[in-house]
């Protein structure tokens, strides 16, 4: 049998996936440009990087398993208010903040796995939003743990590592955001580059049929769903310890809703593409609210509208059938 045959297919695909371009380089090195260029934007930054882990997060069962979720702020949410308390009763070390953060988020996604494997499309959507109201209205009623809706206050950092203190500026934010966000990156590329992650594709096409080639439907989403759970309580947890405070908008269903265009304008199913969403989101809202604090919205809801238009599959989505169309015609 030949490299060329179709059983050695697969192999060859994943091989060509997980070598890293050039283009992937020079994202991640620009990536320390605001250090150099942006030194008063590195608070924005920092924001950037965590809301595009938390993208990330959503992309693994969006993008990849086919799982719409509008309540995934709950995750997120958990991951902030699990380290936010630990720092408040005592333990301020960060690490240790984001690793109860994703154990917390990782429990509870992991419970909750058992039912949104068992449903699809509109049903699943409604459970998702239904799981995210609720716990964001248990927050809210637990007043003596959470705060309420006066947020969690007393939240104090240490330095980290024993040495970088979170200063006004961000450096220290930024740097430690952008660290998180490239190391859980790489876990995720690793993943999505696998036979996992090509079963997860198939899951997304067709679950009925993927059990029949041993690919189980189920377990493979409850394993996925966990995983994205514990990667958005990280990103809560980066939240949480990088401004020093937690409140109810970290459970929110405009959370949810904003990571969700976040992926649309970045486009789902492309790993990169909830970075690049969240770089547009997070820069526009800035401008947009520098310009019209009321409605800053609207500027985001034309830009939404102008990309599911002329680019459906999203910012990354229309660049590759660009590119495609450019070799195309080059051939």
């Amino acid at each position: 049998m030949t490299p060329a045959s179709p059983a050695f297919a697969p192999q060859a695909y994943l091989q060509a996936q997980t070598r890293w371009h050039a283009i992937e380089l020079v994202f991640w090195l620009s990536c320390l440009l605001p250090f150099v260029l942006f030194p008063n934007y590195l608070v924005l930054a920092s924001q950037i990087a965590i809301t595009a882990l938390f993208a990330l997060s959503l992309d693994l069962i969006l993008g990849y398993a086919g799982i719409v979720s509008l309540g995934h702020a709950a995750f997120f949410g958990l991951g902030a208010y699990s380290a936010g308390l630990l720092a408040k009763h005592g333990w301020g070390e960060p690490l240790s903040g984001l690793v109860l953060g994703a154990l917390v988020a990782a429990f509870v996604g992991y419970v909750s796995s058992f039912v949104i494997a068992r449903f699809r499309h509109l049903t699943l959507i409604m459970i998702t939003l239904g799981f995210g109201l609720l716990l964001h209205e248990l927050a809210n009623k637990a007043h003596w743990l959470t705060g309420g809706a006066d947020g969690l206050q007393g939240v104090r950092m240490w330095p980290l590592l024993g040495t970088f203190t979170f200063d006004l500026w961000g450096y220290t934010a930024y740097a430690y955001s952008l660290l998180v966000l490239f190391a859980v990156f790489l876990v995720t590329r690793r993943l999505i580059n696998s036979p996992f992650g090509l079963s997860l594709r198939g899951i997304r096409e067709n679950p009925v049929r993927m059990p029949a080639i041993g690919a189980p439907s189920a377990a493979h989403i409850r394993k996925i769903y966990t995983l994205s759970a514990a990667i958005a309580g990280i990103a809560g947890a980066l939240l949480a310890q990088t401004t020093e405070t937690v409140s109810l908008e970290t459970l929110s269903f405009q959370r949810s809703a904003d990571v969700l265009v976040i992926l649309v304008l970045g486009g789902a199913g492309r790993l990169y593409g909830g970075f690049v969403g969240a770089i547009i989101f997070m820069v526009a809202r800035d401008r947009f609210s520098g310009v019209t604090p009321q409605y800053w919205y609207f500027g985001i809801g034309v830009l939404l509208i102008a990309v599911v238009m002329f680019l459906p599959n999203g910012i990354l989505g229309g660049l590759a059938r660009l590119a495609a169309s450019w070799r195309s015609k080059a051939t």
